[in-house]
């Protein structure tokens, strides 16, 4: 009996091909939309967790409050913000960078773009290719007595920027001052930093007056020591330094956990809106389903006379419909599963011909796709009660009369 309920409901759905086809479109457009927007929503948080535990865990980074690396921030850190830091206890090293948008002027060509002002201190430095993800990939870094020579991003040396690839000892302008380029970095994957460059400290405080000034600075932690504990010293350090109450700092401290949870934040509430949008479909597709029930109630109206008529209750009649109506829901949401995974792929794919692969991370989440088969079944179920429930109430014999 029980394999009755789903045989007959699986023949009326193939036997009404076309109609059936029309209903499954609202289930499996919705569910598509679902699907495809948590795959990529938790591919881009795969991806931020792996770029910050590259980081290690012994890093803090150490921003004025506000505004993007001391970019749009009334705050500013200071050299004696980084000496405090640097004679924390725990704190291994420490170092600052400037960080500003600049004009990039070559071959007469212009183009904007974020640039950074590094230390030419082989250990600091080398914190800053760690903390930042970054390597030389053609040439050499900056390095002590190489105030006016820079280091550019990928495409630099490329042709995608100024219609001509930047060779090793051509000189580019950077806000109208002459730097000699002696490096360029290995592809990242993010168009800003592979269009961004990198240059002495000394010469970022002169070329953008910020003398003293520090967009951010990093930290690295001795082993063993706790970085969380480290950054709560820090922090009251910076906070007696600056005269403040606890509670009104100017700076903010972050481990690489902390900010990929930031981010994470910012992605969910994303996440949250596009997939109300995208729900929908699914009561377009909700309303679809219980439409066709009631019109296949109505054109098997007979059918259900007679089978009343044979013995079957209203039970039975009823959970026949339910079964139906789900299996709409089911399929559509099967179907919806392939074509939302199959889009992210794709999605996945042109990132990575496009930027790299570091910033979408697709992996398969097979308790999502279980949980949202089971969804898609209750969706139909839940629009096919009303008119199971008018098919399990007609009168046997009125049905059996109905033309």
């Amino acid at each position: 009996m029980i394999i009755d309920y789903f045989k007959i409901p699986v023949k009326e759905i193939r036997r009404r091909k076309l109609r059936s086809w029309l209903t499954l479109i609202g289930i499996f457009i919705g569910i598509a939309a679902i699907i495809s927007l948590i795959t990529l929503g938790q591919g881009l948080e795969n991806a931020i967790e792996q770029q910050f535990s590259a980081l290690g865990k012994d890093k803090l980074f150490i921003l004025p409050k506000g505004g993007f690396f001391g970019m749009g921030s009334s705050e500013q850190l200071t050299s004696d913000d980084l000496e405090i830091i640097q004679k924390t206890s725990g704190v291994k090293l420490a170092t600052g960078m400037g960080y500003a948008f600049a004009r990039y002027e070559f071959n007469d060509l212009v183009h904007y773009g974020f640039i950074s002002g590094i230390s030419t201190d082989p250990e600091e430095r080398a914190l800053v290719g760690e903390a930042q993800t970054w390597k030389v990939g053609e040439g050499r870094n900056v390095r002590k007595g190489d105030k006016y020579k820079i280091v550019l991003g990928y495409e630099h040396s490329q042709n995608n920027i100024f219609e001509k690839r930047v060779e090793l000892g051509d000189k580019i302008l950077i806000q109208d001052r002459e730097f000699k380029v002696i490096g360029f970095l290995e592809k990242i994957g993010s168009p800003p930093d592979d269009q961004a460059g990198f240059i002495p400290l000394e010469a970022y405080e002169e070329v953008f007056n910020a003398k003293d000034e520090l967009g951010f600075i990093i930290a690295q932690t001795h082993a063993g020591d706790d970085p969380l504990v480290v950054a709560e010293d820090m922090e009251k350090e910076l906070r007696d330094d600056h005269r403040l109450d606890e509670g009104d700092e100017d700076f903010e401290i972050q481990t690489p956990e902390q900010c990929a949870d930031a981010f994470g934040v910012v992605l969910d509430m994303v996440q949250i809106v596009l997939i109300g949008i995208a729900s929908i479909a699914l009561l377009v597709g909700g309303i679809g389903i219980m439409n066709t029930m009631y019109t296949a109630v109505l054109q098997r109206t007979r059918e259900i006379g007679i089978m009343k008529a044979i013995g079957a209750r209203n039970e039975h009649i009823l959970y026949l419909f339910l079964v139906e109506s789900g299996l709409y829901g089911f399929f559509g949401g099967l179907i919806g599963i392939v074509l939302g995974i199959g889009f992210a792929k794709l999605v996945e794919l042109a990132f990575i011909v496009a930027v790299g692969p570091a910033f979408l991370s697709i992996k398969i989440d097979w308790l999502l796709v279980i949980g949202t088969l089971i969804f898609s079944f209750l969706i139909g179920v839940l629009s096919g009660i009303a008119p199971a429930r008018r098919a399990s109430k007609l009168n046997p014999v009125d049905s059996l009369r109905y033309e």
